[in-house]
């Protein structure tokens, strides 16, 4: 058994160690219940409760989280149109998000000519490299030709 500034008070009974909780108007937690003897300590269970909750609190803060944020485009799309996708894309990635371009094909002649979409994203790739690397690279899924973009770290 633990004391509450962390002393030993060696192997106690349990009605024993209750009544010097009582006594010091604490709580009795069983902190090791598979230890040979259980090992408890004398402490204010509702401080410890709100510390321990407190410190999870603050690690969870630290946590870096990021959106996936998807574009999509068409193989046959005019290069205005891709400017406005980069410079929304450029935007996910400023705020720290990933993201997904995905080329959607619309029927089997577009589908037969996949190369043309290879080159889009390759192109676009290419054109937002400063502030976002390939995660994951182009991969024909079905009728969608996606490729991941991970924004570079800034340290």
């Amino acid at each position: 058994m633990l004391d509450t500034d962390g002393t030993q008070l060696g192997i106690v009974p349990i009605k024993e160690a209750q009544r010097l909780a009582d006594d010091k108007q604490l709580d009795l937690v069983n902190i090791a219940p598979t230890a040979k003897p259980p090992v408890c300590k004398i402490m204010d269970y509702s401080k410890y409760k709100f510390e321990t909750e407190k410190k999870l609190k603050e690690a969870r803060k630290k946590q870096k989280s990021f959106d996936l944020k998807e574009l999509r485009l068409s193989p046959n799309i005019d290069t205005h149109d891709i400017n406005v996708k980069l410079k929304k894309a450029v935007e996910f990635l400023k705020n720290g998000d990933k993201v997904k371009v995905t080329v959607r094909f619309r029927n089997w002649r577009e589908l037969a000519r996949t190369e043309t979409a290879h080159a889009i994203l390759k192109q676009f790739a290419e054109d937002i490299s400063e502030l976002g690397s390939v995660e994951k690279p182009a991969k024909l899924e079905g009728r969608n030709l996606t490729m991941f973009l991970a924004p570079n770290s800034q340290k």
